[in-house]
């Protein structure tokens, strides 16, 4: 029985995908929910599975193809998978001279790795269909122990005055992904249509460092997860929102969306680029859930296997550039929200308390705003009552 692979349905917020991979060939036995392709959008990585056991009968959108909702990629063969191999690519040909490059037909993903490799896709044997270089073609040319393209001798040897310099001079040209091309077109967005400026303080970090030391080993025995700084963050970012409406609204058009509770986005960099998975309802999450909940999004982002709706919405973003050192930042707008908050390093800097200079870990927070929302009053309060708040924990408890 013939079945159609379809796309998955794409929500209205994603118009296309590209296929990105083929994971089985035409003819190759497959069971059932092994994986055939992946389907890469602006969001995220979508993995098609095989509905049944059989056989992959006909590929319809090579890779590199732009394809929409639910449009047909394959016809799939489902039945007791076929004993007859495909007849492999290394049977004797007729022989025939060597093709130029530039008329050989390759796959997006085959050229790419081609060229990070030095691979003349004219040297790499051709299975796929009307002789098309495939993917795997270049890896196993690649696995065979095949030596890059000799780069052409020169015509003749050239004068000391023209002389190149020495060593390896390497350049490279990778198309971007989807995602990072649609993270650049959002982020140019933010810049040329709000009037967004930045606000910056310090917290000490001493009274949270306190607090999660003492009680670090019994808050993992109990909820069997590491408490870290960022859950302190949202509980005080949710508070500080609750405070300050504008920093938790966001502009449609010429209206200002106040929106009555907080769905915080926390930035999570993975190998494809910055994602923006979203906490719901933060202000009935307490430490714990907040903790596990942003470890599973973490490993889920890295793997690619987060869900397009767990990406969507959110009414404020929370970004930590200290994981890699930075020390201070001005984040970009994560519209349509108005405002983001960035984290940076914790660093041992000398203070003044109490007329001494006392050596504290101070960290410096960022908020970027959108002034046509926001006023500059309204974003230094928010900031420093996210100060207080972090500077005496025991205010998160209290609610003052």
């Amino acid at each position: 029985m013939s079945i159609e692979i379809k796309a998955p349905t794409f929500p209205e917020s994603v118009a296309d995908g590209t296929v990105a991979t083929w994971h089985k060939k035409p003819g190759e036995p497959v069971q059932r929910d092994e994986l055939l392709v992946d389907i890469e959008t602006d969001k995220v990585v979508l993995e098609v599975v095989a509905p049944a056991d059989g056989t992959l009968k006909n590929v319809l959108k090579e890779e590199g193809d732009v394809v929409l909702s639910d449009e047909v990629l394959a016809v799939f063969e489902a039945g007791e998978v076929s004993a007859v191999a495909a007849a492999p690519a290394e049977e004797a040909k007729p022989a025939a001279a060597p093709a130029a490059s530039s008329d050989v037909i390759a796959s997006p993903a085959a050229k790419k790795i081609a060229d990070e490799n030095g691979v003349d896709v004219a040297a790499v044997a051709a299975t796929g269909k009307d002789g098309r270089v495939t993917k795997e073609d270049v890896l196993n040319h690649l696995k065979s122990g095949a030596k890059p393209a000799a780069a052409p001798a020169p015509a003749a040897a050239p004068s000391p005055a023209a002389a190149l310099p020495q060593g390896e001079r390497i350049e490279k040209r990778v198309p971007m992904t989807r995602l990072r091309a649609t993270i650049a077109k959002r982020l140019v967005e933010a810049q040329q249509n709000a009037a967004m400026l930045t606000t910056y303080n310090e917290v000490n970090m001493k009274p949270v460092m306190d607090l999660r030391k003492k009680y670090k080993d019994e808050f993992q025995k109990k909820h069997d997860v590491k408490l870290g700084f960022m859950s302190f963050f949202v509980k005080a970012a949710t508070e500080a929102l609750k405070r300050f409406p504008a920093v938790n609204a966001s502009i449609d058009g010429n209206d200002m969306v106040y929106h009555g509770y907080q769905d915080v986005g926390v930035a999570v960099s993975t190998e494809r680029g910055l994602v923006v998975p979203i906490l719901r309802d933060t202000d009935g999450m307490g430490l714990a859930e907040i903790e596990s909940t942003i470890g599973d999004f973490a490993g889920r982002a890295r793997d690619g296997k987060l869900g397009i709706d767990e990406m969507q919405g959110g009414t404020f973003t929370i970004t930590n550039g200290g994981t890699f050192g930075s020390l201070m930042s001005t984040p970009i707008l994560n519209p349509p929200q108005t405002a983001i908050m960035g984290m940076h390093k914790i660093q041992e800097r000398p203070m003044a308390v109490n007329g001494e200079v006392v050596i504290l870990p101070m960290m410096y927070l960022a908020l970027s705003y959108d002034h046509r929302m926001i006023d500059g009053k309204e974003a230094v309060q928010f900031l420093v009552t996210i100060k207080d708040l972090l500077e005496d924990p025991a205010r998160l408890l209290l609610d003052i």
